[in-house]
């Protein structure tokens, strides 16, 4: 090999290297409704919590360099014992992030005390050392399609905030 084509090599290496780090692989649990509201649990709001979790893996696609781990819908059923099991039980939660390949768990509880206002209360787990690295509660006023794309969005920019923050670490 000559010394241009050594050269060439070298910096094609380089650039297609990137900056090195492989894509955070993050692991979402199906989000749990709490519905006490004087109508709990309509046909509306439990789709409305259901769709929760696809539109995460969507804005949390668009906000960073992640990979999207899906859980078998029976693995996440084995692995909660109950409504908030996960949600509780951090370690747990890992330990099932762990079993797919994922770097972060998410797990989320849509908390509706009143057919005006909601909460998505979230724990973002690191997978590594089962702990929690962040809890976000992020309102929701009303129950219009739109309110719910943007508190996801918003959602998605939080953990995303806190995982690029631990990358520096």
């Amino acid at each position: 090999m000559n010394k241009l084509t050594k050269i060439t090599l070298v910096l094609s290496l380089i650039l297609l290297s990137g900056n090195g780090r492989a894509a955070q692989r993050i692991a979402i649990v199906s989000f749990e409704l709490s519905d006490m509201s004087s109508l709990p649990n309509t046909p509306a709001e439990l789709q409305r919590t259901a769709s929760m979790a696809p539109l995460l893996h969507k804005a949390l696609r668009r906000a960073g360099d992640y990979e999207i781990v899906f859980i078998d819908a029976d693995a996440q059923k084995l692995a909660n014992a109950g409504f908030g099991y996960l949600f509780r039980f951090h370690d747990l939660a890992a330990q099932l992030g762990q079993r797919v390949g994922a770097d972060w768990i998410i797990v989320s509880q849509h908390s509706k005390p009143s057919f005006l206002v909601s909460y998505l209360v979230t724990h973002l787990i690191r997978v590594k050392n089962q702990t929690l690295a962040a809890h976000y509660d992020i309102e929701l006023k009303g129950n219009h399609e739109k309110v719910t794309y943007r508190s996801i969005n918003r959602l998605a920019e939080k953990v995303h905030e806190s995982i690029e923050r631990a990358g520096q670490r």
